[in-house]
Order: C-alpha cells, then structure tokens, then sequence
C-alpha cells in the first residue's frame, strides 16, 4: 500500500488555513506534517481540516511561535513529544499510524544571526538541541519510522545557493552540518529526499527580504524528509513543490514530499 507524506514549514497555520486547504485539496497526502504553527493547539482550525478529509491530528503549540503539528487522512496516536535541550519550546511531536509508521515531526531552532554561540545564545541552542536528539536517536534507534521537517540546515553543498558565501551563515555552516550529520548517522536515517533526487541545486526556502524571490533563486533546502534504515527503500517520488512559494501571502518554506510503499 502506497501512501505519501508531505511537511511544511507554515509559518503561523491560522494565518495560512487557507493555504493548507489548498494543498490538501489539490495534493491530497495521506499525511501533513507542519511546523512553525505558532497556535495553541485548541486554537488550530481543526474543523476546517476535517471538513477536509483530515480528521486526526497530533501537535504540541505554542502562542505566536514554534508549534508542530501532523495531520492525517487514517487514525494517529500520539507516541512522543520530547522537549530536546530542555528549551520548554514546541518543537517535536512523533504519532504513529495505523500501518505501524512512526513520524516524527520536528522544527529545530533556527539558531540566530551570528554563528558563535559564545556571542549568540541561540546558536548555541540548535547545537544543544541537534546534540540531544542525536543522544535520544542513538538510544532509541528508531524502526519502520520518518523523520520530517524543518530542520533549519542545509548540508549539501548543492542544498545553497552558493556554498562559499553561506559557509559562514547560520544554516550552512561546517559545525551545523557536522551536527546534523551526527544526528542522522545516530539513528541510522536515510535522506529520502536526496536518495530520489541525488544531483543538482535543491531549495525549500527562498528569503522573504527577496523582491523577486524566484528569478533570485537564493534558496536553501532547509526542510527535510529521512527514513529509518529498514523502510528507505520503499520511498519514492519525493520532490519539492516550489510552486507554493509562490502562492498570494505564502511562506517562505514550499512543502517536500515524498510517498512510501509500506
């Protein structure tokens, strides 16, 4: 059985409601996995997503920032919400499906302007944080699960759009990536994303202060699709739908995609 699985930084979902209805109207994945929803949970427009056809939902909020959120076509339960590095921020939720499939949702800080956490306390966060997952992956190898979301770093040098002039910029800097890198090799996660498309420039987030975001075309691939090891290859078909980025009063981050047959 194939199902597909897509997650979007939204950036506020009440401002954007109208925003997700059209990608579930006109995408219709069996799951959506959201971050950056800056809601309470009772406040996010559950109603107008089960008119919808996505009555189950998992998430954790806040009010005005961070928040994390899955809906889904089938049953969810909840099986995990973890507060990495101890910040009191909403920024994991993990629900299971009624296939077995754990999906973890996470939004990792964004980590400030200044890549020196001695100067910025919120750079030195992101790397507390993607420290503490790699430790909770390392001890919790995760099986038949997906890891989504916004992970707020680009790794690859073809994940930027230029590798020399971002080394030096919070999302693309060698300590960040070597971070990522050590969380995804903890748990043994496979980047279903670049295991599809494995060649070429690849972007999720184009800067709002761009006056022509798409001719600029100074994107990132900040968000993130991974499987565990035992499932990596029943996923296909993952792209990137840059089309949504473009959308009237959109988020800066277009939804990834991809579909598993499990």
């Amino acid at each position: 059985m194939t199902f597909s699985l897509a997650t979007w930084n939204i950036n506020s979902v009440r401002l954007r409601a109208d925003l997700v209805l059209k990608l579930l109207s006109e995408e219709s994945p069996d799951v959506l996995c959201l971050q950056e929803c800056k809601s309470p949970v009772d406040k996010i427009p559950t109603d107008l997503f089960a008119q919808a056809g996505y009555g189950h939902m998992v998430a954790r909020g806040q009010k005005g920032y961070n928040g994390v959120a899955i809906l889904s076509k089938q049953p969810i339960r909840e099986v995990g919400a973890h507060d990495f590095a101890g910040l009191g921020h909403a920024r994991h939720i993990a629900g299971q499906l009624e296939n077995g499939v754990t999906v973890h949702n996470f939004y990792v800080p964004a980590g400030g302007d200044v890549a020196d956490r001695t100067v910025n306390e919120k750079f030195g966060q992101k790397l507390d944080y993607l420290t503490d997952m790699r430790d909770w992956f390392r001890d919790n190898r995760p099986e038949k699960s997906i890891l989504v979301g916004d992970l707020n770093i680009a790794p690859r040098e073809d994940d930027v759009w230029d590798h020399k002039k971002l080394l030096k910029v919070v999302s693309h800097t060698p300590i960040e990536v070597d971070h990522l890198a050590e969380t995804q090799d903890a748990g043994g996660w496979v980047d279903v994303t670049r295991n599809d498309i494995p060649e070429g420039k690849l972007y999720s987030w184009w800067s709002y202060r761009a006056r022509d975001w798409d001719a600029a075309d100074k994107g990132r691939r900040l968000d993130h699709v991974w499987a565990s090891a035992d499932i990596a290859a029943a996923a296909h078909s993952s792209r990137v739908m840059r089309a949504a980025r473009g959308w009237e009063k959109p988020s800066d981050h277009a939804p990834v995609f991809a579909s598993f047959d499990l």
